[in-house]
């Protein structure tokens, strides 16, 4: 498994991603504006301009993308998103990072890895603490977020998608 930045070299599976995802009719968290793409270099674009503060919208926050890539078959079966700081709602909501497994890949240890993975580029970007929020009820996202060093901090509802969020806290600052 590797967790590298998304390519062009990648687009048919980045679009098999995709696809699987409108297929399943699952949210796809961690994917920025993929949903929104139906080409995979326009929200190629898009991650490049949000890597950097001067070219990232005002109402967001500098991100890096990643994809996770089994070797043995290149397939795409995950995709994270790390934000390098918050505003109001990734504050209180979301976190510094969300990720997503695809549908037909999940119990299968993906996303532990890969956010394992993720942990010490946060560390890269100075964020010592690392919040992590899931869907209240999604014992998938909640076990990978505790096995990974989560600490349960608070419950809170997001009123615009009507859910309630569970938010967790991973501290770097004593990993290596």
């Amino acid at each position: 498994m590797k967790l590298i930045e998304p390519t062009i070299a990648y687009d048919r599976q980045i679009q098999a991603y995709r696809r699987e995802f409108l297929e399943a009719g699952g949210s796809m968290d961690g994917c920025g504006s993929l949903r929104r793409f139906e080409r995979t270099q326009d929200w190629l674009d898009q991650v490049e301009a949000f890597k950097n503060i001067e070219t990232t919208p005002i109402d967001r926050v500098p991100a890096s993308q990643y994809i996770f890539v089994r070797e043995d078959d290149e397939k795409i079966v995950g995709v994270i998103q790390i934000r390098h700081r918050f505003n109001e709602y990734l504050e209180k909501y979301a976190g510094h990072i969300g990720y997503s497994v695809a549908p037909s890949e999940r119990r299968r240890g993906y996303a532990t890895q890969m956010l394992a993975l993720a942990l010490p580029k946060c560390r890269e970007l100075g964020i010592d603490r690392v919040l992590v929020s899931c869907i209240r009820g999604n014992e998938g996202s909640r076990r990978t977020i505790l096995r990974n060093g989560g600490v349960y901090e608070s419950t809170v509802h997001e009123p615009e998608r009507d859910i309630w969020l569970e938010r967790y806290w991973i501290d770097l600052s004593g990993r290596d």
